[in-house]
């Protein structure tokens, strides 16, 4: 028998092939000769048009020489053989894919972005306009890389923790807002001006693609919805940080979660950077988020993309541009029902809280990193529950490890290695602080918010402990840090209703007999607020 090509149509398989994928096959039994197997290659990008029951026209091939019977036959079962494996989810896949790019000196990275979908809202193609067509495959890019980036780029309202990546510092970042925002930026560098001057819509372009449409839809939304659901958050986990693959959010998802967010500031601040000094984006890219999984030396500069944001954007700036978005969205056709019933005034009164709102959890307050990004073991028993809001905050230094931490990766080990020692060597349920501080811009949560911890005995019950990484009998902590809890923590938490107004403020050497948190902590926490 020789192979024989003929057409079916793909919606007889939809009910049963719900998921397509390249290489998907079908064993379709037969009632002349068994059951025998048709496969179809698609590429990525053209994979993504299809639905469950997509109506066009699929050539097959099949192996055999009887009629293949589309009606009365039993029904085909679908298989699903693994596929290639695809680049890491990690931001130094997407620098490499933009070198490779730029080295092909064909098509750009923000070109293709826009033609995979990262401008797919109504606000965004508003402000840069319709997306170029997408190729069917970019011969620069390796098919991993180009399945990766398709994957990474295509919109899917419902699931958006699908188009992130992990950044070297440990955030996760998405890329639409961040590569909106850069385009912008190297347009406003080439002459570009803002595409709407007037109103309904005097807005800033640059907070227009990145944030602000996301911000006042969700702020609309759950206006809609009596406010039952999340406006902003939460963060999310990666199945390996060595090996990111997939990202599992931790609740119930918002417009705004976290990794959104990220790359909406990031995109802010490189978008501002590049319509002021444009340079090769993989240059940018590079220099901002740093390499190698965290592994180099110092802090890259995402790091400080809380501070840096908080510097350039004010919540009157911020609340302003939302107030112009909602202007936008209220004549744009797939919008316009969401403000029917919105005036001017309730208009105002979303954006205010919408931007009150997004300032204070990503911007005012520290990132804190989620006890599976570090590798937490589990909880040893059950954990008991504080009473909040609580009174006291204790302030430690882990002398073990005696060296700061710098990077994501020097304290995920250090957090490893601590609740290795209070659990195996201690006999502790868990490792014993609140949270821990790192020299790498970012808190590391223990026990958290709501569980009783065991890092000042006779007091844990009472009041939280935060311990920062390294030994500080003789130095101090980097200034970064010292103001991540002074300015971050301590005053958000009591914001959050969480540590009383009054609190009280001491070092671990009040209340029990030791030197910590070193004699050089300890005379500057003296001068912290609520210290006595």
């Amino acid at each position: 028998m020789h192979p024989a090509h003929f057409w079916v149509r793909l919606s007889h398989f939809g009910s049963i092939c719900s998921s397509l994928a390249p290489f998907t096959h079908l064993l379709v039994p037969s009632p002349h000769m068994g059951a025998f197997s048709l496969s179809w290659v698609l590429s990525p990008h053209f994979t993504h048009s299809v639905g469950a029951t997509a109506s066009f026209w699929v050539h097959f091939l099949r192996s055999g020489g009887f009629p293949f019977p589309i009606l009365g036959a039993p029904p085909p079962t679908c298989l699903h053989p693994p596929l290639p494996a695809l680049p890491p989810r990690h931001m130094d896949t997407v620098v490499q894919i933009v070198e490779a790019l730029e080295a092909a000196e064909d098509l750009s990275l923000l070109e293709l972005a826009r033609a995979l979908g990262s401008c797919s809202t109504p606000g965004c193609r508003a402000v840069l306009g319709d997306p170029p067509a997408a190729p069917p495959a970019v011969p620069a890019l390796s098919p991993e890389q180009w399945a990766l980036l398709t994957q990474l780029l295509h919109p899917d309202p419902t699931a958006p923790e699908r188009g992130v990546v992990l950044a070297p510092d440990g955030s996760t970042v998405a890329l639409a807002p961040l590569l909106t925002g850069v385009e912008v930026g190297l347009r406003r560098a080439a002459g570009w001006s803002s595409p709407m001057p007037e109103p309904p819509a005097a807005l800033d372009a640059l907070y227009a693609v990145t944030i602000t449409e996301a911000l006042g839809t969700a702020f609309l939304l759950a206006r809609a919805h009596n406010h039952s659901g999340a406006t902003l958050g939460p963060d999310g986990c990666w199945d390996d940080v060595e090996n990111p693959q997939s990202f599992t959010l931790l609740g119930p998802p918002s417009p705004v979660p976290e990794a959104i967010a990220n790359g909406a500031l990031d995109g802010v601040l490189l978008g501002a950077r590049l319509a002021e000094a444009p340079v090769p984006l993989a240059l940018l890219l590079r220099s901002y988020y740093g390499t190698d999984n965290g592994t180099a030396s110092g802090r890259p500069l995402s790091s400080y993309r809380r501070r840096d944001f908080g510097a350039l954007t004010g919540l009157k700036k911020l609340e302003e541009e939302v107030v112009a978005m909602l202007r936008l969205l209220r004549v744009l056709p797939p919008t316009r029902g969401l403000l029917e019933d919105v005036d001017e005034e309730e208009e105002v009164a979303i954006a205010r809280q919408a931007a009150w709102d997004f300032m204070e959890t990503y911007v005012e307050c520290p990132a804190i990193v989620p006890r599976c990004m570090w590798g937490a073991r589990p909880y040893r028993g059950t954990p008991r529950p504080l009473s909040l809001p609580l009174g006291s905050v204790y302030i430690h230094h882990t002398f073990v490890p005696s060296t700061p931490c710098r990077t994501f990766a020097a304290c995920t080990h250090a957090m490893r290695s601590m609740q290795r020692f209070h659990q195996d060597t201690r006999g502790w349920d868990d490792i014993g602080y609140s949270f821990v501080v790192g020299s790498d811009g970012y808190l590391y949560q223990g026990r958290g918010w709501h569980w009783v911890g065991a890092h000042t005995r006779g007091h844990n019950t009472r009041g939280y402990g935060v311990g920062y990484v390294g030994n500080f009998s003789a130095t101090l902590p980097d200034p970064d840090a010292i103001a991540l809890v002074r300015d971050g923590l301590l005053p958000c938490a009591v914001r959050a209703g969480r540590l009383r107004h009054d609190y009280t403020l001491r070092g671990h050497r009040q209340v029990v007999n030791t030197s910590c948190p070193g004699d050089s902590l300890f005379q500057e926490i003296r001068t912290w607020r609520g210290f006595e």
